[in-house]
């Protein structure tokens, strides 16, 4: 995981699995992104292999913490194979999903 600065919001670049083995090392990741720089985030997959329902959960923690505060996150660059998790589910049609950075900041 790493993270850069996009407009006003900081970008979660993810590459690997998401799943019990990593869910630790994902939590902490993020709380400390969320905890140093706001709650305006924006989670990019586009490097995950494998997701579970875990991750998932997490993944939506995240979301509503960010719209309680006042804040706004987004998904980009999800693909079907590594994360179906959000279509069995259903999470994938309400979750902030967009193609790229870029088109997720103009969204806001």
């Amino acid at each position: 995981m790493r993270s850069s600065a996009v407009a006003d919001f900081v970008v979660i670049h993810i590459d690997g699995i998401l799943d019990a083995t990593t869910r630790e090392q994902f939590s902490d990741h993020l709380d400390a992104v969320a905890d140093d720089h706001g709650p305006d985030m924006i989670l990019d997959l586009g490097g995950v292999t494998f997701m579970d329902s875990r991750a998932l959960g997490l993944i939506v923690h995240h979301w509503q913490r960010a719209t309680a505060a006042g804040g706004h996150f987004a998904l980009v660059n999800v693909q079907y194979p590594a994360s179906k998790v959000m279509w069995v589910t259903g999470l994938a049609q309400r979750l902030p999903m967009f193609e790229t950075v870029d088109e997720a900041v103009a969204a806001v």
